[in-house]
């Protein structure tokens, strides 16, 4: 029975499953970046260039880690989101002058400094605990700057896990798919009644008179 023990353990120890989960939701929010990023960039044989990703919020692996990490993934957003509203505030306070100028320095002095960092705290710490779950400050920066505004007015729900057909190779371990809602969303299409051009019909009957 595992009455009492939440999770999978993936056949790993503690702290390697840790460092899984966080390479796999690092992954996912990596492949958000800039398809700029890549240029001139190549693999170890100096020679093939590394390309970017075919779909950009979606990453590949077994159904069982898919799953694990998924609850993973969404707690690092829900943390994002939930800093937005403070975000928007902070900018009501805070100055486009370049740091150390003569007008920021003004601003340092002024009553909108203490309001900004008053405001600017909770993204703060968010911001530290997400770095503190990945370890990876691109992938933080990404998240807070990307992929949280797209979700700003969803209550949750940011994931989805889709099976694979096709086994893996080696293992025929079962692959699926993790990816982000909004992006790749399976959009039904209604039927369309044919339509019949009534000029036709009205040919049609002209010519059986004749």
């Amino acid at each position: 029975m595992r009455h009492r023990k939440l999770g999978r353990h993936l056949g790993r120890t503690s702290s390697h499953r840790k460092a899984l989960l966080k390479n796999l939701a690092c992954s996912l929010f990596l492949t958000e970046r800039d398809d700029d990023f890549f240029e001139g960039m190549f693999q170890s044989d100096g020679k093939t260039a590394v390309k970017p990703p075919a779909h950009k919020g979606r990453i590949t692996t077994t159904l069982q880690k898919a799953k694990e990490v998924r609850s993973f993934v969404e707690r690092c957003i829900t943390i994002a989101v939930k800093s937005l509203p403070h975000a928007e505030k902070a900018r009501q306070f805070a100055t486009d002058a370049e740091r150390n100028s003569d007008a920021w320095q003004t601003w340092r002095k002024s009553s909108d400094h203490a309001k900004w960092v008053e405001a600017i705290a909770p993204v703060v710490n968010a911001r530290r605990r997400v770095f503190a779950m990945l370890r990876d400050k691109e992938a933080v920066r990404i998240l807070f700057d990307e992929i949280a505004p797209r979700f700003a007015n969803r209550p949750g729900g940011y994931t989805r896990v889709l099976r694979l057909a096709n086994v893996r190779l080696g293992d025929a371990g079962q692959q699926a798919i993790l990816e982000l809602v909004g992006k790749h969303d399976r959009v039904k299409q209604k039927a369309k009644k044919p339509t019949f051009d009534q000029s036709d019909d009205n040919n049609n009957g002209e010519n059986s008179d004749t």
